[in-house]
């Protein structure tokens, strides 16, 4: 029988320090800039570097293997667990998902999703920390908007209130713990690509090439991937379902992202477990989501209930 560790009690935790206080400074600004401007460069340099014969199978299964990994730690703990309750953990399993999100070094689990609950309170609104409409409908006024959206909206000073915002997670000690620890799973990230490859192939070369494909091209594309629901997600696609903001389906996205570009019934109904509920919408996160319910990992989770979806369609509604 699947049990949870007992309520725990609050913790003090500082404004500041790893977790991420509710205001950036410029060294963290700058650490934020080098995460994101250095795998990028390694993402243009992708091309001629693999032409000029420094990609192997082992790099690229490295590369695919922490991908899955750690983009699924976002989607199915950070996103899924976290933010949106769609179901309940066993203890282990509960801080596996955290490490394994921390690792995709996209912020600590707390911040991540104080930004993301705030985002879902006031979507596409004020108060919205990332809508690509901040800035109006016209064709400037949206491409300004869609690179807040896309990545701008991390520089901002002001951050979200994680006190008011996540209460409960600040007061699981191991949540908490997690995300103080925060730079150390950034460097495992990084790490363990170059210490896979280099055991696989026993060689310096195998080591190098694996950090560059496994570690830096992977956190940018994932970085873009995952940013890219929050800026295209939010200006294009289909919207079958009846929302209160400008959510909407990206079929081309669906496989990076692992199901959360099925973002129009995400924000129609953001504690179902599963985002791509309609026929052929593959949703990777939902599969794992199952797997770990059959292993008896984690229970009460929150499966799409036919009659409910039905009556967020938007051809029902106008019936």
């Amino acid at each position: 029988m699947t049990t949870t560790a007992e309520p725990i009690s609050p913790v003090e935790v500082p404004e500041r320090a790893t977790l991420g206080g509710d205001h950036q400074s410029r060294k963290e600004q700058f650490a934020l800039a080098l995460f994101i401007l250095v795998p990028f460069l390694a993402v243009l340099a992708a091309i001629p570097i693999a032409w000029g014969g420094w990609l192997s199978w082992t790099d690229v299964g490295i590369t695919i293997f922490m991908y899955w990994l750690t983009g699924h730690g976002v989607t199915v703990g950070y996103h899924r667990l976290f933010t949106h309750k769609s179901f309940k953990p066993n203890r282990v399993t509960k801080n596996v998902l955290a490490i394994c999100g921390s690792m995709a070094i996209q912020g600590p689990v707390v911040r991540w999703v104080a930004d993301h609950r705030k985002h879902h309170k006031f979507s596409d609104r004020d108060g919205d920390p990332h809508s690509p409409w901040k800035y109006g409908t016209n064709l400037r006024a949206l491409t300004k908007g869609f690179f807040h959206a896309h990545m701008m909206w991390l520089f901002d000073t002001e951050q979200t209130p994680q006190r008011k915002y996540a209460p409960d997670l600040m007061k699981d000690r191991d949540i908490v713990r997690i995300s103080r620890q925060f730079p150390m799973w950034v460097a495992v990230s990084l790490a363990t690509p170059a210490v896979l490859g280099g055991l696989i192939t026993w060689s310096w070369q195998g080591a190098l090439t694996a950090f560059f494909w496994g570690s830096l091209v992977r956190v940018s594309l994932l970085h873009h991937v995952t940013w890219s629901i929050n800026s295209i997600c939010h200006t294009i696609g289909d919207r079958p379902f009846v929302s209160r903001d400008k959510s909407a389906n990206v079929w081309w996205l669906a496989i990076p992202s692992m199901g959360e570009s099925w973002h129009n019934l995400h924000h129609a109904d953001p504690t179902c477990a599963r985002h791509g509920v309609m026929r052929g919408q593959l949703d990777t996160s939902a599969r794992v989501i199952w797997a770990l319910e059959k292993c008896g990992w984690i229970y009460d989770v929150r499966w799409p209930v036919q009659e409910r979806v039905q009556s967020k369609l938007v051809a029902n509604q106008a019936a």
